[in-house]
């Protein structure tokens, strides 16, 4: 419940500022939350952000409304972004999510080297049925991982489950946003179809790493170096 405090203690410190300074602003300051509120809370609605990650981005967004600069100088050709200079928070949310998807990668050539060394086929039984975009989806969030690991850690969530289909058959099925709520229902389920012989005991599992950590970095990032998508644009368009 740290935002409770620090928010009220951000706009305080935002308003007296623009009023005592740079008064003309106060309107772009009102659009910059409510762009940001908006965002923040369409994603936790929609399952990308968490709710501590909607009330960081919006109290970011009471903090920090406006690029103060960058600490290492500037990177990009073309000078600071339009959007550092009048939405920092949205930002901080693009260079974040550079970072989320550069994890991707990561896991990508992780499940690639774990294929080849293997040999074993990335979805079996029923997980082969599941659409191209679920298997890419768990392919760059997640990797194979022992049962024993997935109930003794929690912060990492199952990406697949088990029904039951009759007496015998037992249908698996991808899970592509992985969430708390349930979880240990599910780690049951798995549990029960590898000790009845019915799955293998290495299934697919996320890190379920919060956004708020990529935002972190994001924040970090763009106070050194400012918009990272903005610099990448502008020295490829020289």
């Amino acid at each position: 419940m740290v935002w409770i405090v620090y928010a009220p203690i951000a706009l305080a410190l935002s308003l007296a500022d623009l009023l005592l300074y740079n008064s003309a602003r106060l309107p772009l300051f009102g659009l910059c939350f409510g762009v940001t509120a908006v965002i923040a809370i369409l994603l936790f609605y929609t399952g990308g952000f968490g709710g501590a990650d909607s009330k960081a981005l919006m109290c970011i967004a009471l903090a920090l409304p406006f690029s103060v600069g960058t600490l290492l100088g500037q990177f990009s050709p073309l000078g600071e972004s339009p959007l550092a200079q009048n939405i920092f928070p949205l930002t901080i949310f693009s260079n974040g999510v550079l970072f989320a998807a550069a994890t991707g990668i990561y896991m990508l050539m992780y499940n690639l080297v774990w294929h080849a060394r293997n040999g074993k086929k990335f979805f079996e039984g029923t997980l082969a049925k599941e659409s191209i975009g679920k298997k890419l989806l768990v392919v760059i969030t997640g990797h194979r991982i022992p049962l024993e690991k997935l109930k003794t850690t929690w912060h990492i969530y199952p990406m697949e489950d088990t029904t039951e289909e009759g007496n015998t058959s037992l249908k698996r099925s991808l899970l592509v946003v992985p969430r708390d709520e349930g979880r240990d229902e599910i780690v049951s389920h798995l549990s029960k179809a590898a000790k009845e012989g019915k799955i293998d005991k290495n299934v697919w599992a996320t890190p379920g790493l919060p956004m708020l950590i990529f935002i972190t970095a994001g924040l970090i990032a763009a106070l050194l170096f400012g918009d990272i998508v903005w610099i990448l644009i502008s020295t490829v368009l020289g």
